[in-house]
């Protein structure tokens, strides 16, 4: 029917469509843009010089994304907010573009971006499992919730707790199916299937879904949750088995760029190391302590007695020189160890306890391990 209309021609970048002759060199979307769909249908990414980030462009995720990377020295240097492109000076061939965070996943699949920064829930529902998604980093540590169930408090819902009682309500039939509000049409009806439950239905929305059920406009919904604290105000409840997912901020990458690309490669290196050299340091102190002692050895036995001194991989011991009557001596010994904030001060007391004295804590910046853990499991996932 479209083939033998006199009026429209087959578009010259995708075969199967059509386009109205007079409109043929008029597509709406570029030229450029339109190569790079093809590159990628190719298996090809497409030819650029520079490495693409995309970062969420609003709300609390994008503040935290930019908190994140300005406490790597990776701050943003966005010159004009109503720009969508910006530089991170430290990481000269790196372009930052602020996006969606579904358009960040759409747009790594469709070769537009190398790496980007969403929630890993974003990355599930519209990243739907494609492989040449690559998680870098699966834990940044800000954006958590959880993908859940909620059903109502009320009703015929009163004494079900689990998924399981559920799907053994008699009430879910192939003409009255369990009805279920959502955004995540991807995750949803992957999740329901896979536990068992066949009649259900599931209507699209956005915003505030708590207000579904008591409208009448579904059974249950199935949502992100931080605290639960909104779900409890609308008399709904989670149930056991009823988390889809656990999600927080992730760095994600397309493997073909990665794999391609060497300076994509080269950059996702050193972000990632960053990135794990500041979380790993996160929360953790240095303590350091001056200690009389006879030797080295002595005053390591002393500081490893303690349950709390070992450090990361046990304490640094030194010896503290001084000059007395014209003479070298070392009397007392400095201990350096990294402790975490939660036993820093039990720390201190048992450092006082064995004879320390003028303890000095600082907090830590980063800590670099001698190769990245992280590093390793990317380069086995893209074979190289």
């Amino acid at each position: 029917m479209l083939a033998s209309n006199p009026n429209l021609t087959k578009c010259p970048f995708f075969p199967t469509r059509y386009v109205p002759i007079s409109r043929s060199f008029h597509i709406t979307c570029s030229v450029s843009q339109l190569q790079s769909a093809a590159e990628v249908v190719n298996g090809r990414v497409p030819e650029r010089n520079e490495i693409r980030l995309g970062l969420p462009s609003k709300g609390r995720m994008a503040a935290d994304t930019l908190d994140l990377l300005k406490d790597c020295q990776l701050s943003v240097k966005h010159v004009n907010p109503r720009q969508y492109v910006a530089q991170i000076p430290q990481l000269s061939d790196l372009e930052v573009w602020f996006q969606r965070p579904k358009d960040i996943v759409r747009k790594l699949l469709s070769g537009d971006l190398d790496l980007g920064i969403a929630g890993f829930d974003t990355v599930s529902e519209y990243g739907q499992g494609n492989e040449d998604l690559i998680i870098v980093h699966d834990a940044l540590d800000y954006g958590d919730c959880r993908l859940s169930l909620a059903i109502p408090k009320y009703g015929i819902f009163e004494n079900i707790n689990s998924l399981k009682d559920l799907a053994q309500m008699p009430q879910w039939t192939e003409e009255k199916p369990l009805r279920v509000a959502t955004g995540f049409t991807y995750l949803g009806p992957k999740f329901m299937k896979e536990n068992g439950l066949n009649h259900v239905s599931f209507s699209t929305a956005d915003g505030a879904l708590e207000a579904a059920p008591a409208m009448g406009i579904a059974d249950a919904i199935l949502d992100l949750v931080s605290s639960g604290i909104t779900l409890k105000e609308n008399n709904l409840k989670e149930i056991e088995g009823g988390v889809v997912l656990r999600s927080q901020a992730v760095l994600v990458a397309s493997k073909r760029s990665l794999i391609q690309r060497k300076s994509a490669l080269d950059t996702t290196h050193e972000i990632l190391e960053r990135l794990e050299a500041h979380l790993r340091a996160e929360g953790q102190f240095t303590v350091t302590a001056n200690m009389r002692g006879s030797s080295t050895e002595e005053v390591a036995e002393r500081v490893l007695s303690q349950p709390s001194l070992s450090g990361l991989q046990g304490p640094t011991i030194s010896p503290v020189f001084c000059k007395r009557d014209g003479q070298i001596s070392s009397d007392y010994y400095a201990i350096v160890i990294c402790v975490p904030k939660k036993a820093l001060y039990k720390s201190v007391q048992q450092l006082r306890a064995i004879g320390g004295s003028g303890v000095l804590v600082s907090p830590l910046t980063y800590i670099f391990d001698e190769e990245t853990p992280r590093w390793r499991e990317l380069l086995s996932a893209l074979g190289l």
